[in-house]
């Protein structure tokens, strides 16, 4: 046989489902590998309790069994920016759908709402029982049967969920009964073909209201025992399931090495009816369902030789298998398949009958098999129906699992058949193989995983369900970060880890160790500060934390080659090697260019990574950093002045310095009383201050203070800001006379005093002279800042973490760049990650890599119940009176009005808001449609004041005024107007 051409081969990209049995998708084909049957027996208080009526439940022929869907009430609305009044008059249907949507596209490494692909939407679902439930109760009022309407009907589903995920491409409704899904992929492979879209999400659902079991029909097709037992002498009927799937197509020619493997590929699809050539309309028709699956074969253009398996539409009718069963084998058998070389499954023996949902589901198992390799059991099954034809037919049972066996690549066929004759069969392959991926020989290098969801509960489960993956699957964490990175959205609760494989990161999500997490602001980022810290901060070695930041070193290798060379290399061993000598590298002429250039390096690779300053703020030597970053500085000029400025102090006399837990004029006053020539030296807040001068009197000073205050010794060789610096004045003032300033590019808070200046302030050239002996009003500076930039969140650029308290106390959140004290061998990426968590515009692409797309947990549905009461019980009388049957003022003169007129406008329109928009409670000031209300709403909610109250509000007046607080004063006016205006006489 000559080779395919491959060209209109399309790739299943993605998939999820919400099926009977075990949530994990790969927990659910372990039980169909063992045969599971997914059904549940209710009981009596189960059945009324669901709305069954009892006089149903007790009927000797109800069979109380059904493919059951844990948790089927249960969406999380919140996270599709649903109010939850709207959520509870939607159909299960269209939640489930949204939500297996979303996890499908993320399945198949698509971050939904991105629309950098077309994305064509093909959806079906079973008619609504929800709907109708709602309908009995006798909700008659137009504004709810709108909503009713929007939420139930399958007109709205195919864009509801295209809205609600950002697609572009068509959204199509899809109804053949129980054929539907896999008709609608059919359309979607048509539509990839003739270049509609370039991706197809096709969703379906099925599910009855109440979820409960069935009234068994002598001569129907409904089991009268409960069980789906598909192609057995035993078969009875089917039962109901509930269910949703979903997948995610592509053109194969368009899927690169980049992407997820494909689940496998659609050789061939076709669809036909059996028109009129069967005994009745509800019959089956073995020449329909011959006619599509030969169609599909020519369209795949494979004989039936190749195909191992077949996903038989299998209802359990004792009549309806034999006929599936001969036009199944006669089509096979005629293209070439062989006796006994194609095995049988049927999914509705395990969850039921899934109707709308039956053929993506069934394609969703076919899959499972052509990827594993093993073949499923029918669960249940016993002995063949004895009017099907076994002997030298293609067509075979196992009776448990088994591993394929027959022609490679594994092929396998797809059957659904519509009640009414609407046929559709799909013909699919395994993926193609993949090269394997080139080993990396190199030790692994570290990176950072970012984590996202819509709630804190959510992310929790979500940290949860990726260590057990990570931990079963072990995959390339490169891979999985990329996918994180660029597969998913950037919701609001967020998580970061950093880690080198993944088993490390596994261990740490699992215990909670070195994550950041945080809330991104709703609002937009905060505006970011970056703090640059000055001599005492240094440590050997301490450029290896942000070698991991992209960018760093090639800024870090500029930023020294502004230096005169040998000075520059004596700088790079510093930064670089940590068992570099400690005592040279605290002296002045070494520590103040070292913590130079890690700061403007850092900072450039930061801003590089899209976190960019609002302001800039340095402790001492770091403001020379500081004005750097601002613009005032050039490059070459900043090092030039900074190595003369640590030349001149290492020339003054050496002392030393104390940082102190106290205020300063209380620190300042101890030292007088001993009679000890101490300065200041930095006013680092309220009850922070630090003292410097000469060796022996800070000595003596630290052994009479005790610990009586908190008291720390600077790593530094000299009382930088004392009177022992005067010496070095001259020299740099020769030295700032070969500088060229300018004006700032971004405000500056400044250690002299403690003020903030503007963007495009000019600064004296003798305050970075006299800078280096006036006392550095840092705590006034922060001050100064969290006034000029309010919800500011500072950055500390540099080694460790000297300055992020500082910022705390002035009420100012830090993140430290560097978090080595506090997460010992972390890298800068780990600062990176808590920026991220905290709604910064951290690119990415440079912090994770890219990577490969690979396959992780879907997100963690898992919202509240979302149920209307309406569907369980009638409601109150004065909830159904619709607005028109409600007598207006002036049809009501001559007659009293059927009840008393609510007492208290306050509470009454509040309750209205609170069932109209479904919150628990809302605030005086809240806004109705920042609540999530509408134009339809807001009339549904005028209505509902109109009908209480006995008055007429204008619509003008609740757009007008609509927070609560508005509309309440509006109801209150109108009230007192009704109330003041004289009955008239008749």
């Amino acid at each position: 046989m000559t080779s395919r051409d491959r060209s209109l081969d399309i790739a299943v990209t993605g998939m999820a489902a919400r099926l009977p049995g075990p949530r994990d998708l790969d927990a659910w084909w372990d039980s169909q590998l063992h045969g599971s049957v997914h059904s549940k027996r209710y009981t009596q208080e189960e059945l009324l309790a669901a709305g069954v009526p009892a006089a149903l439940a007790a009927d000797p022929d109800y069979v109380p069994v059904r493919g059951h869907l844990d948790d089927w009430d249960r969406f999380d609305h919140d996270f599709f920016q649903i109010r939850g009044r709207e959520a509870e008059l939607m159909d299960p249907q269209h939640r489930w759908m949204l939500e297996v949507a979303w996890n499908a596209l993320a399945d198949a490494g698509v971050a939904p709402r991105d629309d950098l692909a077309v994305t064509s939407v093909y959806a079906s679902m079973t008619g609504s029982g929800y709907m109708r439930a709602m309908v009995r109760a006798g909700h008659t009022d137009p504004g709810l049967l709108d909503d009713l309407i929007h939420g139930t009907e399958p007109d709205f589903m195919a864009s509801r969920v295209a809205y609600k995920l950002g697609l572009t491409g068509p959204a199509f409704a899809v109804q053949t009964a129980c054929s539907s899904s896999l008709v609608a992929v059919h359309l979607a492979v048509q539509a990839l073909l003739s270049g509609d879209c370039d991706q197809a999400l096709v969703v379906g659902a099925g599910f009855g209201y109440p979820q409960a079991g069935h009234l068994h029909t002598p001569g129907g097709v409904l089991s009268a025992a409960g069980a789906c037992r598909a192609f057995d002498r035993h078969a009875d009927g089917v039962i109901a399931g509930s269910g949703a799937g979903a997948v995610v197509l592509r053109r194969l020619s368009d899927i690169t090495e980049d992407d997820p493997e494909p689940y496998g590929v659609i050789l061939g699809t076709a669809i036909n009816n059996d028109g009129q050539t069967k005994a009745g309309y509800y019959a089956p028709s073995s020449a329909g369902q011959e006619r599509v699956i030969g169609a599909a074969l020519s369209a795949a253009d494979v004989d039936g030789g190749t195909i191992g398996y077949l996903e038989a539409h299998g209802t359990g009718t004792r009549i309806g298998d034999p006929i599936e069963w001969a036009a199944a084998g006669t089509a096979l058998r005629r293209a070439g398949a062989r006796p006994g070389s194609v095995a049988v499954g049927a999914l509705k023996a395990s969850v039921g009958h899934l109707d709308a949902a039956a053929g993506v589901a069934a394609l969703i198992r076919a899959l499972l098999v052509v990827r594993s390799g093993m073949i499923p059991p029918v669960a249940g099954f016993t002995e063949h129906n004895p009017l099907l034809e076994t002997e030298n037919w293609p067509l075979y049972i196992p009776a448990e699992a088994v591993p394929w066996t027959g022609e490679l690549p594994r092929r396998a066929g797809v059957s659904a058949f519509g009640i009414g004759g609407t046929n559709a069969h799909v013909v699919i392959e395994q993926a193609p193989p993949r090269e394997p991926a080139a080993q990396d020989e190199q030790a692994p290098r570290e990176r950072l995983v970012l984590l996202s969801a819509a709630d804190p509960e959510a992310l929790d489960r979500m940290a949860d369900d990726l260590a057990a993956h990570l931990k079963s699957h072990d995959p390339d964490l490169a891979d999985v970060c990329g996918t994180l990175a660029h597969g998913r959205p950037a919701l609001g609760e967020r998580l970061a880890i950093t880690g080198r494989t993944s088993a490390e990161v596994a261990e740490g999500l699992a215990a909670r160790s070195g994550v950041s997490r945080g809330t991104a602001p709703a609002t937009g980022s905060a505006p970011v500060v970056f703090l640059f810290p000055g001599g005492g901060a240094q440590r050997p070695g301490m450029a290896e934390p942000f070698t991991a930041l992209p960018g760093f070193r090639r800024a870090l290798d500029q930023c020294l080659a502004a230096f005169a060379s040998p000075p520059a290399e004596r700088i790079r061993q510093a930064l670089y090697d940590p068992d570099f000598p400690a005592d040279e590298l605290n002296r002045p002429a070494l520590a103040q260019p070292a913590l130079f250039a890690i700061g403007y390096a850092a900072a450039t690779a930061l801003q590089d990574l899209g976190v960019r300053p609002a302001a800039v703020c340095g402790h001492s030597s770091g403001e020379i950093t500081a004005a750097a970053v601002a613009g005032v500085f050039g490059l070459q000029d900043a090092a030039a002045f900074i190595a003369a400025r640590g030349r001149a102090m290492q020339d003054c006399p050496e002392g030393a310095m104390l940082a102190i837990g106290a205020d300063v004029q209380q620190a300042l006053a101890l030292a007088e009383e001993w009679g000890l020539k101490l300065d200041v030296a930095a006013v680092n807040g309220p009850d922070s201050c630090v003292l410097g001068g000469p060796v022996e009197e800070v000595d003596e000073y630290q052994r009479r203070l005790g610990d009586t205050f908190f008291v720390r010794r600077l790593r530094y060789s000299h009382a930088g800001h004392s009177r022992l610096i005067e010496p070095a004045l001259p020299a740099l003032t020769e030295a700032m006379a070969r500088i060229e300033l300018r004006p700032s590019t971004l405000p500056i808070a400044l250690n002299v005093s403690g003020g903030v200046v503007v963007a495009g302030t000019g600064l004296p050239r003798d305050m970075f002279v006299t800078q280096v002996r006036q006392s550095v009003l840092f705590g006034a500076a922060l001050d100064s800042l969290a006034a000029h930039l309010p919800g500011a969140l500072a950055v500390e650029i540099g080694p460790g973490r000297p300055l992020s308290p500082m910022a705390e106390a002035a009420g100012i959140p830090a993140v430290a760049l560097d978090q080595v004290k506090d997460a010992p061998g972390s890298s800068a990426l780990s600062g990176v990650g808590a920026l991220w968590t905290l709604g910064q515009p951290v690119a990415p692409a440079g912090v994770t890599g890219i990577g490969c797309r690979t396959r992780l947990p879907g997100y963690p549905f898992a919202g509240p119940s979302s149920v209307a009461q309406e569907a369980l019980a009638p409601p109150a009388k004065d909830l159904s009176r619709s607005p028109a049957s409600v007598p207006l003022p002036e049809q009501s003169e001559q007659s009293e009005p059927e009840g008393p007129a609510p007492v208290d406008s306050t509470e009454t329109v509040t309750r209205i808001w609170a069932e109209l928009l479904g919150h628990e409670a809302v605030p005086a000031d809240a806004d109705f449609f920042a609540q999530g209300g509408d134009s339809l709403l807001i009339t549904r909610l005028i209505r509902r004041v109109n009908s209480e109250f006995g008055i007429r509000v204008p619509v003008r007046e609740m757009l007008a005024r609509r927070t609560l607080s508005g509309h309440i004063a509006v109801v209150r006016r109108i009230r007192g107007e009704a109330d003041a205006v004289p009955t008239r006489l008749s």
